[in-house]
C-alpha cells in the first residue's frame, strides 16, 4: 500500500480550502471620464478668460444699468407683477377648465376643449397685440349692466339703455392689466392640460373610495385627488412659471414700456452700449429664475414625499451610546 502525500491540489484541510483567498480588487478604470473632465475644464477656462479679458462685455457698466431706476421699475411692475398676475390667472382658470374637460357633461367638456384649442393655437405675441390694440378698436367702451340692455331698451322704447357703468376699454387693455389678461388666458390653456394630466395620473379608485365614504364629487376632487395630483402638476407648473418670466418681455406688444427688457434695450440704444444693457437684462433673468428654481425644488419635495425616487429630507442621526437600548 502506498501512502499519498497531500499535493498542492489535494484537500488536505477543509477549513483552509473552503474559504476564499484574499481578493485584491481594483476599481474599474474610467479613462473617458478624465478625458471629459479635462475637456470641460479647458472649455470653462476659455469662457472665464473671455469674460475677464474681453473689455466689450463691460460688466461694470452692466451692473450700473441693472440698478438704474427705470430698470428696477420695469423689473417690479412689468416682469415680476406680470409674472405673478399671469400665473394667478393661468392657474386659477386652468384647474377648473381641466376639471370641466374631464367632466361627463358634454357641454362643459366641449367648452373646455374649445378654450384650450383657441388659446393654445394663438401665439402669445399675436394675442397681446390683439388685446392691446384690437379690443380697444372693436369695443371702445366696455359696459356693465343688463345683458342685451341696449337692444331691449330700443325694443321697449325705454329712456335708458340699462347700462349701469362703462369704462374705456383701452384704459384696461393698454395697461399692465391687459398684459396680465393676455398672458393669463394663454397660460390657462397650458395649465389646463397640465392639470388634466395630473388628475389623470391619480387612480380612479381613490375618488371612488372617497365617494363611498360619503364625500361629494367636489370634496373628493379637492381633498383626495388634487393633493395626489400635485406631485405631477408642480414640476411643469414651475417650468411654466420660469417661462412666463421670460415671456413678459412680450408685453412690448401691448405696448407696455414699464418692463425689464424694454427698459434695458432702450438704455442700450440711447447710450450705444447695447451689449452691457443686454447683459444687465440677462443677469436679472438669471437671478429671478434661480430663485424660482429653488422654490420649485422645495415644492416638488413637499408634494412628492412618499412617492417614487424623491429623496426624503436629510435627517441627522447621532450615534446611540452603548447600553441605551432601542433598535
Amino acid at each position: 500500500m502506498t501512502d499519498l502525500a497531500p499535493g498542492p491540489s489535494a484537500p488536505a484541510d477543509h477549513d483552509s480550502t473552503d474559504r476564499p483567498g484574499v481578493i485584491h480588487a481594483r476599481p474599474v478604470r474610467h479613462p473617458g471620464r478624465w478625458v471629459a473632465l479635462a475637456a470641460i475644464a479647458v472649455l470653462v477656462a476659455m469662457v472665464v478668460s473671455s469674460f475677464t479679458t474681453n473689455p466689450r462685455w463691460n460688466f461694470s457698466l452692466a451692473f450700473e444699468i441693472m440698478y438704474q431706476k427705470p430698470v428696477l421699475e420695469g423689473l417690479l411692475k412689468g416682469t415680476l407683477l406680470g409674472t405673478v398676475g399671469a400665473m394667478i390667472v393661468g392657474v386659477g382658470l386652468g384647474v377648473p377648465i381641466a376639471v370641466m374637460r374631464l367632466s361627463s357633461n358634454p357641454v362643459l367638456s366641449g367648452v373646455a376643449f374649445v378654450f384650450t384649442w383657441f388659446f393654445r393655437a394663438i401665439p402669445r405675441y399675436v394675442l397681446l397685440v390683439v388685446i392691446g390694440s384690437g379690443l380697444g378698436f372693436l369695443y371702445p367702451q366696455t359696459t356693465f349692466g343688463v345683458p342685451f340692455g341696449l337692444q331691449l331698451a330700443g325694443w321697449l322704447n325705454l329712456p335708458t339703455d340699462l347700462t349701469l357703468s362703462s369704462v374705456s376699454t383701452f384704459s384696461v387693455t393698454g395697461s399692465i392689466w391687459g398684459g396680465i389678461l393676455g398672458l393669463g388666458l394663454s397660460e390657462a390653456a397650458y395649465m389646463a392640460e397640465i392639470a388634466r394630466a395630473g388628475i389623470g395620473s391619480v387612480d380612479r379608485g381613490q375618488a371612488e373610495a372617497a365617494e363611498a365614504l360619503g364625500m361629494s364629487s367636489s370634496t373628493a376632487m379637492r381633498r383626495i385627488v388634487l393633493p395626489q395630483a400635485m406631485r405631477v402638476i408642480v414640476p411643469p407648473t414651475g417650468n411654466e412659471t420660469i417661462a412666463m418670466v421670460k415671456d413678459t418681455s412680450l408685453l412690448s406688444a401691448i405696448p407696455i414700456i414699464t418692463e425689464l427688457f424694454y427698459q434695458t434695450r432702450n438704455i442700450g440704444l440711447r447710450t450705444l452700449q447695447i451689449m452691457p444693457a443686454l447683459v444687465a437684462a440677462t443677469l436679472w433673468y438669471l437671478i429671478i429664475c434661480s430663485v424660482l428654481m429653488v422654490g420649485q425644488f422645495y415644492l416638488e419635495r413637499y408634494f412628492g414625499r412618499g412617492f417614487g425616487t424623491t429623496k426624503p429630507a436629510t435627517t441627522r442621526r447621532f450615534a446611540r451610546p452603548g447600553g441605551s437600548g432601542g433598535a
